[in-house]
C-alpha cells in the first residue's frame, strides 16, 4: 500500500524536475526567446608573424585550445591557450641580428557575429547558419622567452646566442588580440573556423632586441589560424 503514494509523489515531482533541468529562457530586445549556449571546445593551429624592431618576416608555428560560449544573440565569450613561436631577421645588415622565441599566451575574448543565426532562438535551435563572419577582441598575458643571435639563418644546435638584454627571461607581458574570421558549419556539432588577428603587447622584448634597436616601440605579432569547434 505504501508503493502507491510513492508512485503518485514521483509523478507529481517529475514535471518539476524536468523544469529545473531545462535551460533557462531569456529574451532579446525584440522579446524573442533564446537560450544561452551552446558551449564549444576549440582546437587548431596556424602561423605567426612577428612584427618588431628587426622587421624581417619569418613565419612560425602556433597551436591552441580553448572554449567559446554563446552568451546572447550576436555575442559570444571565450578563452584560449596558445603556444606559438616567433622569429625574425634584421633588415639592417650592419647589425645582422636575428632571434627565435617560444611563447605561451592565455587570453579571454568577446566575439561579435553581425549576421543573424536562427539557432540562437528557442523555436529554431537546430537551424544553424552555414557561414558566420565575426569580429573578436580580448586581453590576457603572454610568457615569452626570446634568444637573439648574429646571422640571418635559423639557429642550429651549435648556435651561439647573444647575452640577453634582460636578466629575467622568461618574461610576462600584457597582450590585446583583435581580429576576425569566418565559421563554417560542417556537420551537426562541428564547425571549422578560419581566423586572423593582430596582437598588441606591452613589451619591446619579444625579440630580445630593444636597446640594440628601437626601445620606443613595442613588439607585436599576427596570427593566422584554422580551428575545429565541437559543440558539447
Amino acid at each position: 500500500m505504501r508503493i502507491a503514494p510513492l508512485l503518485l509523489g514521483a509523478a507529481l515531482l517529475a514535471p518539476l524536475a524536468a523544469t529545473a533541468q531545462a535551460p533557462r529562457r531569456h529574451y532579446d530586445a525584440q522579446a524573442r526567446a533564446f537560450y544561452r549556449g551552446p558551449a564549444r571546445l576549440t582546437a587548431g593551429g596556424g602561423a605567426t608573424l612577428y612584427i618588431g624592431d628587426l622587421a624581417g618576416l619569418r613565419p612560425g608555428p602556433a597551436l591552441n585550445v580553448g572554449t567559446i560560449y554563446t552568451w546572447r544573440p550576436h555575442w559570444a565569450v571565450g578563452g584560449e591557450l596558445t603556444w606559438f613561436q616567433l622569429a625574425g631577421t634584421d633588415k639592417v645588415t650592419t647589425r645582422n641580428l636575428s632571434f627565435r622565441g617560444r611563447n605561451l599566451a592565455l587570453t579571454a575574448f568577446v566575439r561579435y557575429e553581425p549576421l543573424r543565426d536562427l539557432s540562437w532562438y528557442s523555436a529554431t535551435r537546430n537551424q544553424y547558419a552555414r557561414v558566420k563572419p565575426f569580429l573578436q577582441a580580448g586581453g590576457g598575458f603572454a610568457i615569452y622567452n626570446p634568444k637573439a643571435y648574429l646571422g640571418p639563418n635559423l639557429p642550429g644546435s651549435d648556435a651561439s646566442f647573444l647575452p640577453p638584454e634582460r636578466p629575467d627571461y622568461p618574461g610576462t607581458a600584457l597582450i590585446a588580440p583583435v581580429g576576425g574570421g569566418l565559421s563554417f558549419y560542417v556537420v551537426p556539432r562541428l564547425w571549422i573556423t578560419a581566423q586572423g588577428s593582430y596582437t598588441f603587447t606591452s613589451t619591446d622584448h619579444l625579440d630580445d632586441v630593444s636597446q640594440r634597436a628601437n626601445p620606443d616601440r613595442n613588439d607585436g605579432y599576427g596570427l593566422i589560424e584554422v580551428k575545429a569547434e565541437y559543440q558539447f
